[in-house]
């Protein structure tokens, strides 16, 4: 141990001239490392490169811990192979247990706009992980010669196969939370939707009066497309779960054993329970970006159901005197600072903004896709940030949606009814008894005059008025198709 009298990139401390350091080195030079650090020099460097966001690598957790199970899995196989002494090895797999368990998370700063293609998350975790595992075996941090960042934790693996392993991992861990609270969500729209499954109002078509239908049949709408949204998380994982460990720098497996694929790819799936398989083709799984890409396509999918939702709420909410005032979104706060009792749809209006983040995820993820020249993508580290923030959004997005606004929903089931049976657009009802054009008339002339379609009708055509009442029954109407849904979203 030494003590600093350079200035450490990066290093919060480094005013002070007297924080005790330790000596390290790489390809380009010597450099000061704090020595109550677990990482490197090579995160040192980072750390100065990269001042950019402010985020780092530990603001997604999900990241650091799938990147020490990838870690763990390939110290297995690479014991398995004789590669790597056994207690090197046990060591190394003691330290990864720490990471997944949460500890040490402050040991990774590097901001997650790094350039290098997530090199400098590779050389983060295999410092933590080796400074870790001498502590482990009764070394001092910076004793490479008896474990080493490079010779041994990452032995047989480059950034290039670990890095994307971990992140598709990451993603992995992220659609659970995601797909529990869209679950959340669906279950909220539907028990709204039975309560007023038989409560008739008007569909709207364009923003005009359309035919009726019930209250219930438009919130179970919601939930069918939140359906929708968690069968294609689950079609997400078997893509997600095919790896490309042993394939090295840019596919062809150099400085790796050739039973390495194999092990390490059985190991991960052994460690983590899920369907790991190994791409079959190692050189193009390199350059294979399309699990990023149906991700992205499905969180956007997601964010316009939910802005669907919002949406429509907020316009069902309008008024109340000027508005459709088909129902009230629970009063949050107030809504100006000028004019008295005016309540806005705020919850709505924050899922939009969040959904509008999740647009410009997916331009960004779709860029970055597209930027990959010749043997490697560089932009991984964007993507999955993008992908992990947007995941996180979500998640509490739909959470706040159903408890302050979806749960809360009071329904005006009068007004409905009443936009139903007033709505000139009844008239298509009649189409078949009396045809298109007379229907036209009436439906014309109950505009005009602001007298109801069934008023009109009884003066204008020979059908009984019991027929008429019965044709022009809003609730029977609506009933067509889907009247009961829940059998089928269930």
């Amino acid at each position: 141990m030494t003590t600093a009298t350079n200035i450490i990139p990066g290093d919060d401390a480094t005013n002070d001239k007297t924080t005790p350091t330790r000596i390290e080195h790489d390809c380009i030079g010597e450099m000061a490392v704090p020595a109550n650090v677990y990482w490197g020099i090579h995160t040192q460097r980072a750390i100065g490169n990269f001042p950019v966001s402010g985020i780092p690598d530990s603001a997604h957790p999900e990241l650091v811990r799938a990147y020490a199970t990838v870690k763990r899995a390939c110290a297995s196989a690479n014991e398995e192979l004789g590669i790597i002494a056994p207690d090197k090895a046990r060591f190394i797999r003691e330290a990864c247990v720490e990471i997944e368990s949460g500890k040490l998370a402050d040991q990774f700063p590097v901001d997650v706009m790094q350039g290098g293609a997530g090199t400098s998350t590779n050389m983060n975790m295999n410092e933590v992980i080796a400074n870790r595992a001498l502590e482990l075996a009764g070394h001092r941090r910076g004793d490479y010669a008896y474990i080493h960042p490079n010779d041994d934790v990452n032995e047989s693996q480059s950034t290039n196969d670990t890095y994307p392993a971990a992140c598709k991992l990451a993603l992995i861990d992220a659609i659970h939370p995601l797909a529990e609270s869209t679950k959340r969500l669906a279950k909220a729209f539907h028990d709204l939707a039975d309560r007023h499954i038989n409560d008739v109002t008007i569909g709207r078509t364009q923003l005009q009066d359309a035919v009726p239908m019930t209250f219930g049949q438009e919130f179970h709408a919601f939930a069918t497309l939140l359906k929708s949204d968690l069968a294609g998380f689950e079609r997400l994982v078997p893509q997600l779960a095919q790896l490309n460990l042993g394939a090295t720098a840019i596919g062809t497996g150099i400085c790796a054993d050739l039973r390495f694929r194999k092990s390490a790819t059985e190991h991960l799936a052994r460690i983590t329970g899920l369907p790991i398989t190994a791409a079959p083709d190692p050189v193009a799984a390199m350059t294979d970006m399309g699990a990023y890409v149906a991700t992205s396509a499905a969180l956007k999918n997601l964010a316009v159901h939910l802005k669907k939702a919002a949406d429509d709420l907020r316009l069902l909410n309008s008024g109340p005197r000027a508005g459709f005032n088909d129902l009230d979104v629970p009063a949050r706060q107030a809504g100006s600072s000028i004019m008295p009792a005016k309540v806005n749809p705020v919850i709505p209006e924050c899922v939009n903004q969040c959904c509008f983040m999740v647009f410009g995820m997916d331009v960004t993820v779709n860029w970055a896709v597209a930027e990959g020249q010749l043997q490697l993508n560089a932009f991984d580290p964007v993507m999955v940030h993008e992908l992990l923030t947007g995941m996180s959004l979500l998640t509490n997005a739909m959470d706040v949606f159903r408890a302050n606004c979806v749960e809360g929903i009071v329904v005006h089931t009068e007004i409905g009814r009443a936009h139903a049976e007033t709505s000139p657009s009844i008239a298509a009802a009649l189409n078949h008894y009396i045809g298109y054009e007379k229907g036209s008339a009436i439906a014309a002339e109950a505009v005009a005059t602001g007298r109801t379609v069934r008023e009109i009708a009884g003066e204008r055509t020979d059908l009984p008025a019991e027929q008429l009442d019965e044709i022009l029954d809003p609730t029977r109407l609506a009933r067509g198709l889907g009247q009961t849904c829940r059998e089928h979203m269930v």
